[in-house]
């Protein structure tokens, strides 16, 4: 299935990568059980309507990978592969922000025009960079492959909410990343929201707790009731980095690493919200 009805989107969550040498001090400020083990997931996403697809975000690759010591698991362009996916053929690439596991396959997608939120690219080619810690998450050859779109016409700047197609708008939240964007998307379950990285996990915006990887405290927590605002039932938030998804979610087919997110989340585990939210 390639498209809903009455204008809506498929929408699907692609797996690349996982880092599981983590602690939930690694995910959340002020927690209690900062030593308990806690595990993130790394996806890609992806929009179609009939022939019509839309990339949310490209990862990142092998040699990114290497730099940083964080192995991924498969290339994006290969992940996309079961789902008729080639790289070459992808026009249109929303970038949620400019950090390397959201921007660092941009040089992937060669063809595709970037829809990118004006703040961000002032924020990761600004004064701020002069700072170790904001700079951390950038790495300067996926910035300037940004850059180079923009001088070949190939970006498309947004300022704050903007609608790039029937069914699909963005919104600039902030907080993680100065221009960070998520994603609104009508589907066959209702509006669904693809947080990316304005909450890692569900237990950002349903604890309003803090990633630790933050600009701006105050915008973080805004964009947690934003999200709450886009979406036609609460589980329709998808977080960006949360390996529940994958729980909550039905496999989009056996034995690929992609979820199927428009249908919403499984029956069998209509009990999850609330073992979050009532926490």
């Amino acid at each position: 299935m390639t498209t809903g009805e009455s204008g809506t989107w498929e929408v699907l969550a692609v797996k690349y990568a996982e880092r599981n040498a983590r602690t939930r001090a690694d995910s959340f400020l002020f927690d209690d059980a900062h030593d308990t083990p806690h595990e993130m997931d790394y996806y890609i996403w992806v929009l179609r309507q009939g022939a019509r697809v839309i990339l949310v975000d490209t990862g990142y690759d092998a040699p990114e990978a290497t730099r940083r010591d964080r192995p991924i698991q498969i290339d994006p362009r290969t992940a996309l592969k079961p789902l008729g996916i080639a790289a070459e053929d992808v026009t249109e690439v929303i970038v949620t922000h400019l950090h390397y596991d959201h921007a660092g396959g941009l040089h992937l997608f060669p063809n595709a025009k970037l829809h990118l939120q004006a703040a961000e690219m002032a924020f990761a080619t600004g004064p701020c960079m002069c700072h170790d810690a904001l700079r951390m998450p950038f790495t300067a050859d996926h910035v300037c492959e940004a850059v180079k779109r923009l001088f070949a016409g190939q970006v498309q700047f947004h300022d704050g909410s903007a609608e790039i197609a029937d069914g699909v708008r963005l919104h600039c939240i902030g907080g993680h990343s100065k221009g960070l964007q998520a994603v609104q998307v009508r589907t066959q379950a209702g509006w669904l929201c693809l947080a990316s990285d304005a909450a890692h996990y569900y237990e950002n915006v349903f604890r309003g707790k803090v990633f630790p990887l933050v600009v701006d405290v105050d915008d973080m927590l805004a964009g947690f009731e934003t999200l709450k605002s886009l979406v036609s039932a609460p589980g329709l938030i998808v977080p960006g980095h949360d390996p529940l998804v994958r729980q909550v979610f039905p496999r989009w087919q056996e034995g690929a690493d992609i979820w199927r997110l428009d249908a919403g989340p499984v029956a069998a585990d209509a009990d999850w919200l609330n073992s979050i939210t009532d926490s």
